[in-house]
């Protein structure tokens, strides 16, 4: 397990929303869970990017939409916020094509729709 990448920064992320999700439950929409973490992660000062822009190229062209991650931590993480009934394989791929863009190597999908927090990492 000391292989993971980006170990000790991924469990502190997930206590952070672990401590969100103990005081909201699940239910809300993904703004709800969005505007509460980013005030955890300021309050343990952890440097993040809400919304960080990045533009996808095709052969050689800038494309004109854009995608935002929801979260960038430490310029190396994408965080993907979910509030829903599981994480289908969609989402997985969405962040397998978000890490690709960004040039991150992980993505962690939150789940905060269900009565117990779900996660995913995704690599790249």
């Amino acid at each position: 397990m000391s292989d993971l990448i980006y170990k000790e920064e991924s469990f502190l992320i997930i206590g952070l929303c672990m401590e969100v999700h103990k005081a909201l439950g699940g239910g809300f929409l993904e703004i709800v869970y969005k505007d509460a973490l980013e005030i955890e992660l300021r309050n343990v000062g952890i440097p993040y990017d809400r919304e960080k822009e990045f533009k996808v190229e095709y052969k050689g062209k800038t494309l004109p939409h854009k995608f935002y991650a929801d979260f960038t931590i430490m310029d190396k993480i994408i965080i993907e916020i979910k509030g829903v009934n599981g994480i289908p394989d969609e989402f997985v791929k969405q962040t397998l094509n978000y890490l690709a863009v960004s040039k991150y190597k992980l993505g962690l999908i939150i789940n905060f729709g269900r009565e117990k927090l779900e996660y995913k990492r995704v690599v790249l």
